[in-house]
């Protein structure tokens, strides 16, 4: 109510959303990460026993593992995923992402300089690539993006760059 009388008008949300299959690939990140806290859980839980430190290390020692995993393969890649969002425009970029606190970014296009793909071992395995768009201040990713649909992307944001480039 307040914004209708100032003449502000919220944008809607970004309308393109990163693939299902990076949901998949943040997952498997979770899990690595929780396979190194829970090898580093053991490690104390084994020390603990062996000096007969107390019984409520132990404990801390098993809450621990179970709670990152939880949180970390679990509740923030799917929070991350619903929330990733972008969607590219003539004379702009819009990115939407964040946790908790939901940030989003515009990218003009006469701000772009250069594009690129990236695309590692997991990401090769699920057929995904990164965007990069590089501007002079600043570098913003658009991850998880089949990799067809990255590279088709990476052309279209470098023509639509050039094109406002020649314009301005």
């Amino acid at each position: 109510m307040y914004k209708e009388k100032v003449g502000v008008q919220m944008r809607n949300e970004p309308m393109n959303q990163i693939s299902p299959k990076g949901l998949k690939v943040w997952r498997l990140y979770g899990v690595i990460h929780s396979t190194v806290i829970l090898l580093i859980s053991i490690g104390a839980g084994i020390l603990n026993w062996w000096l007969e430190g107390p019984l409520w290390v132990l404990f801390i020692c098993i809450l621990v593992p179970l709670l990152y995993t939880y949180i970390f393969v679990y509740l923030f890649p799917k929070l991350r995923w619903l929330r990733w969002r972008y969607e590219v425009r003539e004379q702009e970029i819009e990115l939407q992402h964040g946790l908790f606190i939901v940030r989003r970014v515009l990218v003009p296009m006469v701000r772009v300089q250069h594009v690129d793909t990236q695309q590692g071992p997991i990401l090769r395995k699920y057929d995904l690539a990164s965007i990069t768009i590089s501007t002079a201040a600043t570098n913003h990713t658009i991850p998880a993006l089949i990799t067809n649909e990255a590279d088709e992307l990476r052309s279209r944001i470098s023509t639509l760059a050039r094109v406002a480039e020649d314009d301005v």
